[in-house]
């Protein structure tokens, strides 16, 4: 089965067609700034503009980066804050006039992994971080998700917000180098690692691509691995999530 996977982030919406049987993109990506302002109606119509330039008709998964309960956003990160209370499927699915079916985008980002990469067949706690405009988690137990967690909006002992000191935003906001922000890191997923003892970590996310940069200053016992989807498990994993709420 071959879905339209779409993940919507603070900078950019990206697409591919993707097989979700084997995980694999069957397209080029394409992806079209995210207006600013993020409003509901402006996002809708950029993803028609997306749909439109894959001559797509049928479902469509979108990671989200909001807590989703049952297509409504809760939550709004790095979007506007008009979206929430919004029934983001029916909105989506009206603009495009395709069936479209909304996930957290961190949420998305593990599926994808859980399915076709690092955390394929992993037992116990795995934990993903996607890094980019902010931190995006998800937590699985056994292959079985947690949604929503969005633990990237906790406070440090220094009392800032996690992904307003150490997402990828800030290192460049701040001109930070690689090692300077790799501490910055370290210290949010050594807080992880003391609330949830994980068995595995996994980055994705587009700094999860410069892995090799700051991967020295993680000094961790859990074992932290860059996502094998990279910046792609978004796509992947919402493609998948939409394929969950049809079959």
């Amino acid at each position: 089965m071959q879905i339209l996977g779409v993940d919507i982030g603070g900078s950019g919406i990206k697409g591919a067609i993707v097989d979700t049987v084997t995980g694999q993109l069957v397209s080029e990506r394409h992806r079209i700034d995210t207006p600013q302002p993020a409003t509901p109606e402006a996002v809708a119509a950029v993803l028609a503009q997306l749909v439109l330039h894959f001559d797509w008709s049928g479902p469509v998964g979108c990671g989200f980066p909001a807590a989703i309960q049952h297509g409504v956003a809760r939550t709004a990160s790095n979007i506007a804050k008009s979206f929430i209370g919004t029934n983001i499927d029916q909105l989506f699915s009206d603009a495009t006039n395709c069936a479209c079916y909304n996930v957290n985008d961190a949420d998305a980002a593990g599926m994808a992994e859980m399915s076709f990469g690092e955390g394929a067949g992993r037992p116990g706690v795995v934990l993903l971080v996607t890094i980019g405009t902010g931190l995006g988690t998800a937590v699985f137990t056994d292959g079985q998700l947690l949604p929503n967690t969005e633990l990237g909006h906790l406070y440090l002992d220094n009392g800032m917000e996690a992904e307003r000191y150490a997402s990828d935003a800030a290192r460049k906001i701040e001109d930070l180098g690689w090692k300077s922000w790799g501490n910055r890191f370290n210290n949010y997923l050594c807080m992880m690692e003391k609330l949830f003892w994980p068995d595995l970590i996994i980055l994705g996310g587009g700094a999860s691509k410069k892995f090799d940069k700051f991967k020295e200053q993680l000094k961790l016992e859990t074992p932290v691995k860059p996502a094998a989807f990279l910046n792609q498990a978004g796509i992947v994993g919402a493609a998948l999530y939409a394929k969950s709420k049809i079959v």
